[in-house]
């Protein structure tokens, strides 16, 4: 668990999920869902079964090449992101790199608390060698978070996103670490 400041925002704690968190994932992934287009999903479109999605943080949690942060306000959620790695010896020094952040606290520098703590989390762990992720060719404010950090393209998946008539594509990412 981590403490962080931002502009103008009350004391932000960036920790572990564990699986009591597990109904407020859901919660927030199906509200962000509706706040941009730049997710997979749309608004009310993150269906777990609770059960199932507690098993799942659980299992995550006992992985020594994944990780779910959370960034909390008074143990509301505000951001979330994680890293997610295969078990297989061939594949599981890759992983792959999820991140969201709520409307209201975007633009603030979030962003780059939460990756610089997955991050060094991913070179602390001993198995993590390469960092993974997509995002839309047109996002561009999260390509300059990216970038920032050394993520370079590897490469376009073409008309792979299709959102209300539109098809765009999708960078592929990586930060070899």
């Amino acid at each position: 668990m981590v403490s962080v400041s931002l502009r103008d925002v009350k004391e932000i704690v960036i920790r572990e999920a564990k699986k009591e968190d597990a109904k407020s994932i859901i919660d927030f992934y199906n509200v962000v869902g509706g706040e941009t287009d730049f997710l997979s999903f749309g608004k009310n479109e993150f269906i777990r079964d609770l059960k199932d999605y507690e098993n799942y943080l659980e299992s995550v949690y006992k992985e020594e090449n994944s990780i779910i942060f959370l960034a909390t306000i008074e143990d509301e959620i505000i951001g979330i992101a994680s890293i997610n790695s295969n078990q297989k010896a061939r594949t599981k020094h890759v992983g792959v790199l999820g991140i969201v952040v709520a409307k209201d606290f975007c633009g603030l520098g979030l962003g780059s608390k939460i990756i610089e703590h997955l991050i060094k989390w991913a070179k602390e762990n001993k198995v993590t060698k390469k960092i993974s992720l997509v995002t839309r060719e047109d996002n561009s404010n999260a390509i300059k978070l990216y970038e920032k950090f050394g993520f370079e393209v590897e490469g376009i998946l073409k008309a792979d996103n299709y959102i209300n008539g539109v098809y765009y594509n999708t960078l592929m990412m990586s930060l070899i670490i």
